[in-house]
């Protein structure tokens, strides 16, 4: 556990950015491994990518587990962290107890959601000698009562709330910490304020390093794309392209074969 949080004081130090993303199955995080990205999480963001939930708040234990375990064994090199859902962390013992399962699911760290409000979760887990990525600014497992995904650190009191909850973290013991769709001032503040590696998402330039969920990298999930992020790919549509030639092909073939003589 020390040596992780070292390792990525050190990198901030040297400023050497962090890269992170999300894989749910076996082939997306081999692929990711072999390309050498630092972290893979693998986030309740399944619920909606992968699942078709309508946000991560459906998403249970037992699913995010399956799909630790499948990540888990493409990967040799990339630190996997496990994302703990929702109602799974109530009281510090809860969240040991469901951060022992992520590890022995196959993954090597944990994040769950919250700052100040959840500093004595994450310091029973980081003293149980687990790894820990926090995740403070926008929390998606709140998105209902919150209304909607919203940039954090607009007023002064929220900006001040960030800074206090990145600096709760790092003292529990965090080794990281994601800041979701804040104000890229705010993010560099909070960046310049701590001495764990910020990693941002929505969050501007200014972050230790930058995470994003990969169907929205590559283009996988079509229907919705955050205002944030560029693909780099357009998977979504090279499958649709590939299913209609197939489509194609098979129908063709199938006319071919009713034609007399053949």
């Amino acid at each position: 556990m020390t040596n992780l949080v070292e390792k990525y004081r050190e990198m901030k130090k040297r400023g050497e950015k962090v890269t992170a993303l999300t894989a749910y199955d076996y082939p997306t995080a081999r692929l990711l491994d072999e390309s050498g990205i630092d972290i893979i999480l693998v986030g309740d963001s399944l619920g909606m990518v992968v699942l078709g939930y309508e946000d991560t708040t459906s998403v249970s234990l037992d699913e995010m587990l399956h799909h630790t375990r499948a990540v888990a064994r493409g990967v040799k090199s990339a630190l996997v962290v496990g994302d703990m859902p929702i109602h799974t962390f109530e009281k510090p013992a809860q969240a040991v107890a469901t951060a022992k399962q992520f590890i022995n699911a196959g993954a090597q760290a944990v994040k769950l959601e919250g700052g100040v409000s959840h500093a004595a979760h994450i310091e029973a887990i980081t003293d149980a000698g687990i790894p820990y990525m926090a995740h403070i600014g926008m929390l998606p497992q709140h998105v209902r009562e919150q209304g909607g995904y919203k940039v954090k650190g607009k007023t002064q009191s929220e900006a001040e709330a960030l800074i206090a909850d990145a600096r709760a973290v790092e003292k529990a013991g965090a080794f990281s910490v994601v800041l979701e769709i804040v104000v890229p001032e705010i993010a560099k503040q909070i960046t310049h304020a701590i001495s764990i590696p910020t990693i941002g998402i929505g969050s501007g330039e200014q972050c230790d390093g930058q995470i994003l969920v990969t169907h929205d990298l590559i283009g996988l999930f079509p229907w919705f794309t955050p205002k944030f992020v560029s693909p780099e790919a357009r998977v979504a549509d090279e499958i649709r392209r590939a299913a209609c030639a197939f489509i194609e092909r098979t129908r063709g073939a199938s006319a071919v074969s009713k034609r007399p003589g053949v």
